[in-house]
């Protein structure tokens, strides 16, 4: 068995000027960063080229993208909520990978206005069931109205995410390790 830290991809799902999502995304490897049994990395979307359709053949950034999902062990999607679903740059993102998701947990932060995003993980828990993931049942979540992200319910629902994820993660890395994951 694998005793090393579970590598965690921190995905920040927004790409708009003026984006909390970076802020938030920060707040939260903050908090991630001081487990011993985890590693964050996060994956911005703002610092990928990605294309706004698919095309025929990957491009080098698609291509780097999915090899980070493939690297990683589990997820944290950080996302807003826009129209009560997620952004397309996120969905771009997620369509760049396919098979490099699968049998790994994905937990989700979210972040909207009165409804705090949760439209969004619903949804996003529809497409990465279809990927063969695990989605956590906690999430982290903030309403923008509120303008605080440093509440005792917040800090107490990280660490809630992450038991979650760091108990399905090293789960499923045994399980890849000792039979493949095919479906």
């Amino acid at each position: 068995m694998d005793v090393s830290p579970l590598r965690i991809a921190v995905i920040v799902g927004s790409t708009r000027e003026g984006r909390v999502g970076d802020s938030v995304g920060k707040w939260f490897t903050g908090r991630a960063e001081h487990r011993e049994d985890l590693v964050t990395d996060v994956l911005d979307l703002v610092d990928f080229d990605l294309p706004a359709g698919l095309p025929e053949h990957p491009t080098p950034d698609m291509k780097r993208f999915a090899r980070l999902v493939d690297e990683a062990e589990a997820f944290v999607v950080v996302t807003p909520e826009y129209n009560r679903s997620f952004p397309a740059s996120l969905k771009q993102a997620i369509d760049c990978a396919y098979d490099e998701w699968r049998a790994k947990p994905v937990g989700f932060v979210s972040y909207g206005y009165r409804s705090q995003g949760l439209y969004a993980v619903e949804q996003l828990r529809t497409i990465f069931t279809e990927l063969h993931t695990v989605t956590m049942r906690d999430t982290v979540a903030f309403n923008l109205l509120d303008g605080t992200l440093d509440s005792d319910g917040q800090v107490q629902a990280v660490t809630t995410l992450l038991d979650a994820l760091a108990w399905w993660g090293l789960a499923l890395r045994d399980a890849r390790a000792a039979r493949p994951y095919v479906c």
